[in-house]
């Protein structure tokens, strides 16, 4: 990783302006969790060539071969209730997949947190807060695994998960992606804080959103059930037409599409 080729290339105001590295790390969530309690500052970076325990949504574990994958992730520390930090989820898929859509790879996004290429999965987001006392947000973390230059996946997850690389052939410039995902993303929270919610993003979200009029099956708890995605609300709901002609806003929860990954 090419510390001084990031901070050159940087071009937004305080996303990713300070920089930590690590070859190795269990978690840049974690790493920047006790810096974020030591008084970090909005918009430091954490990044790793390889972490050793690596977090997914739903406690699932994240790991990538050293040094072939941007594993990052940014500290927040926003002024709007708690409530609003999930959507944040929603801002940064929109920017991953603005910032390669500027390095020449069509993505769309699985809500809430799958950046796709090619039907498979290329970036995962987790995004993780903690509260103050006086019920005000102290940090937001939102944490990025983007497969950059993976050359392989496992076979079981060969029809799930992709690459830059593997779509290409050629090595990416990771810290092209760097700079490019921060420039995005300063733009969309700048954008979204105005708002304090997904409107102003809405348009741009569902045009790259995947589920938009697609089956989706939503993994409910209770009782699962199936319908066509309709997009999102400003509050970042998935809108879900169910077979009965109802809508179902889904806020949490597993959701399914057809034709990504192993739903079919």
């Amino acid at each position: 990783m090419n510390l001084e080729k990031i901070n050159r290339n940087m071009r937004g105001t305080w996303a990713g302006k300070t920089v930590h590295f690590a070859a190795e790390i269990t978690s840049t969530n974690d790493w920047l969790k006790t810096l974020a309690k030591e008084g970090a500052k909005e918009g430091t970076l954490c990044l790793a060539d390889h972490q050793s325990a690596g977090k997914g949504r739903l406690g699932r574990t994240w790991s990538e071969p050293a040094g072939t994958a941007v594993t990052m992730s940014l500290l927040l520390r926003p002024a709007f209730s708690p409530e609003k930090a999930a959507m944040l989820t929603l801002v940064m898929g929109l920017a991953v997949s603005q910032a390669l859509e500027g390095m020449g790879f069509f993505t769309t996004i699985k809500w809430p947190n799958d950046v796709v290429l090619d039907k498979k999965k290329v970036c995962g987001i987790l995004t993780e807060m903690s509260v103050r006392e006086d019920g005000r947000i102290d940090y937001v973390i939102i944490g990025v695994g983007i497969n950059v230059n993976v050359p392989s996946f496992p076979q079981e997850l060969e029809d799930k998960a992709t690459s830059l690389f593997l779509q290409t052939g050629s090595p990416c410039s990771r810290e092209e992606v760097i700079c490019r995902v921060m420039k995005a993303f300063e733009d969309d929270y700048e954008a979204f804080c105005r708002a304090e919610d997904m409107s102003l993003l809405k348009k741009a979200y569902e045009k790259r959103l995947a589920n938009l009029g697609q089956p989706v099956r939503v993994l409910d708890h209770e009782q699962p059930y199936e319908g066509i995605c309709e997009g999102i609300t400003p509050l970042g709901e998935l809108c879900v037409k169910k077979e009965d002609g109802t809508l179902s806003l889904v806020r949490s929860g597993e959701v399914s599409v057809r034709g990504l990954y192993s739903y079919v």
